[in-house]
């Protein structure tokens, strides 16, 4: 099976939203990751998680979006392109609800920027008060390998995690290897201490340990990210499964992959 791609597809071709088991609209953003790393490194790991969508799950992939909202500690340094959070929340909803009208009632939202998981989850409990039908996945690609395994994946010291950081952009190497070049000179920072081994959220103009981004970039590696992106897409595909086939004892899943690929 190929995939497919909703912008190569020709408007005689409509019936072909309609065979889709669901959408997948990738999310990104134009955002400053230090010195070593693209300004597109959002866009590319997700559109590069996107791409690596089982084809048999048989979703359409959207182009991404590739602006949105930054958080100060990153909007003032130059070359971040940020929205108004106010102009995303209206833009977005106008995405989803463009799709929703073509009959495809399950989205995945791929999103590879932490400032959009407050507006996607705004937006998209918003759009289901207009459209009952809808369903909704919000996925983090870097929520797909648990953090407990930074070890095993080869990091020292580190989690690797963190805006620019090694863990990100090791992933963003290994999808596109040319994309990243640390230079000994650029500067790494130590991760800071947990406040708390409970979940929470802090927001900071100017956070300690950072300049744009933050961690033991020297530690990025394309190894690393081969092993980053694998386990990433697999347990990304497995949760894409559950969610549209279900996950009870004795679901044939196999059976429900092949219903969704022979819909008329």
């Amino acid at each position: 099976m190929e995939k497919m791609d909703a912008g190569e597809f020709h408007g005689r071709e409509l019936g072909k939203f309609k065979q889709a088991a669901f959408a997948v609209l990738p999310l990104g953003s134009f955002e400053y990751h230090g010195p070593h790393s693209p300004f597109g490194t959002d866009i590319f790991l997700a559109e590069g998680f996107s791409n690596l969508i089982r084809k048999d799950l048989n979703g359409v992939i959207y182009p991404a979006v590739p602006y949105s909202s930054c958080p100060g500690k990153t909007a003032n340094y130059e070359g971040t392109i940020s929205v108004r959070p106010s102009t995303m929340i209206e833009y977005l909803s106008d995405i989803l609800e463009g799709i929703l009208k073509l009959g495809i009632h399950r989205i995945v939202l791929l999103n590879a920027h932490d400032a959009n998981m407050g507006l996607t989850r705004s937006v998209t409990e918003y759009v289901t008060i207009r459209h009952p039908e809808a369903k909704f996945l919000l996925v983090n690609w870097w929520q797909m390998v648990e953090v407990g395994k930074s070890a095993e994946i080869g990091f020292i010291g580190t989690s690797g995690r963190g805006h620019g950081g090694p863990f990100e952009m090791s992933a963003v190497k290994g999808l596109r290897p040319d994309l990243v070049n640390v230079k000994p000179e650029d500067p790494e920072f130590r991760e800071i201490d947990k406040y708390s081994t409970l979940p929470y959220v802090t927001v900071e103009g100017s956070p300690e340990a950072w300049d744009g981004y933050t961690g033991l970039i020297s530690q990025t590696a394309i190894d690393k990210g081969k092993m980053i992106v694998k386990e990433a897409a697999e347990n990304m595909n497995k949760l894409i499964e559950n969610w549209i086939f279900g996950t009870k004892e004795g679901d044939n899943h196999e059976s429900g992959v092949k219903k969704a690929n022979n819909r008329d």
